[in-house]
């Protein structure tokens, strides 16, 4: 075997004609769970995956993703966090070629960015549609308005290139808030801050079980809409077409996500995706086939693992977001839940998608403040908006 380099673990070829798909091919040593990191960048760039292809040894994988998404993209940037996820070649074999094995990573530094400005229709969206340019990932958000018409935002903050302790990274940042935000900004201020701060509120303990049992189900609920119902999520499992494999076949509409949300959930089962193919149609139906082996390398053959896969799978294709809302008196809470990886890694741009949606909307968002709530043998992102138009 040659010598691997960057350009060879992850290729990017772009549409040539508009509407057409791009080709992601991602060629390294293989890892339980590397289809969803894979997926979640991918999901992060705001891109769709509307075909896939997966195969394995065991310990090499060859990935190769068909993709559509905005013009905008950055596709360089987007190949240096896709190689980024790539585990290294000496994970392969035992000669240290492409690059060495670290350390695991040490928890990222979190920053307090602290917003003082007056409100507008659309403020909130416009600072997350900023901090995600910037790559800062937002763990948390507590958001108020005052009577006169202020806004305080206080957004704990994640910097993917690990540089927002310098103060250029920070006059960045506030530039390109400033660009956006103009005189309405007040003022602005990033400093770190340490995990007893973030620890503090880490965990959401006061929401009344009814609504968090509401919006949380074990099972799907009967009183679904007729669009969204266990007969639109079709999840066969089968063990007799492959000697070393558990098929299984997934029949299910498309959503935002959807690759990811089928990889997360073997991945929170340390299921191993031996081979598996990805397709789309113009009805935006979806065909999945994965063959399957546990991380001992054999079969799900236990009736119960079957069950509870299966289950899974299929709520999380049914309701990948879990979405509900509850009068608060002149006000209206509009309640979000995202399961969150056991990795700590909560669906992409999720605060964005609802923000722009209630922007969209011309719906003023008054209160916001994200919750880590752990329930179903689980954890959730909790996101309570308090708006009203």
């Amino acid at each position: 075997m040659g010598i691997l380099y960057d350009d060879d673990v992850v290729i990017i070829r772009q549409s040539e004609k508009e509407g057409d798909p791009s080709v992601i091919t991602v060629n390294c040593p293989d890892k339980t769970g590397l289809g969803c990191d894979l997926c979640r960048i991918i999901l992060f760039f705001g891109l769709s995956i509307v075909r896939g292809d997966v195969s394995t040894d065991g310990k090499w994988c060859y990935l190769v993703f068909w993709v559509v998404g905005k013009s905008t993209t950055r596709w360089g940037l987007l190949k240096k966090r896709l190689v980024e996820a790539c585990p290294s070649c000496s994970s392969a074999s035992g000669l240290s070629y492409y690059r060495a094995e670290s350390q695991p990573p040490r928890p990222p530094d979190v920053f307090l960015l602290k917003l003082s400005c007056h409100d507008r229709k659309g403020l909130l969206h416009d600072v997350t549609s900023v901090l995600c340019e910037l790559e800062l990932a937002i763990k948390k958000v507590k958001v108020s308005t005052t009577p006169d018409g202020s806004v305080i935002d206080l957004f704990f903050i994640t910097d993917t290139r690990e540089l927002l302790h310098t103060n250029k990274r920070k006059e960045d940042t506030f530039d390109h808030l400033k660009a956006v935000m103009g005189n309405t900004m007040l003022s602005c201020e990033i400093e770190m801050v340490g995990p007893e701060i973030t620890a503090c509120s880490a965990e959401c303990s006061f929401l009344p079980a009814a609504i968090t049992e509401n919006i949380l189900p074990l099972e799907i609920p009967d009183e679904l809409p007729s669009s969204l119902t266990s007969t639109s999520v079709s999840v066969n499992m089968d063990n007799s077409l492959s000697p070393g494999h558990t098929l299984v076949q997934i029949v299910c509409q498309d959503h935002k996500g959807l690759l990811y949300d089928i990889m997360r959930t073997l991945k929170d089962y340390n299921i191993q995706i031996s081979y598996g193919r990805f397709s789309t149609n113009r009805g935006r139906a979806c065909d999945i086939d994965l063959f399957l082996t546990q991380t001992d390398g054999k079969k799900i053959v236990d009736p119960s693992k079957q069950k509870a896969l299966s289950s899974r799978l299929e709520m999380e294709l049914v309701r990948p977001l879990r979405v509900a809302t509850v009068s608060r008196g002149p006000d209206t809470e509009l309640l979000v839940a995202n399961p969150v990886e056991l990795s700590g890694k909560g669906r992409p741009l999720v605060f964005h998608d609802i923000t722009l949606s209630l922007k969209m909307l011309h719906t003023c968002i008054f209160s916001v403040l994200i919750h880590l709530l752990n329930k179903l043998r689980k954890s959730w992102q909790f996101l309570p908006f308090s708006v009203n138009n």
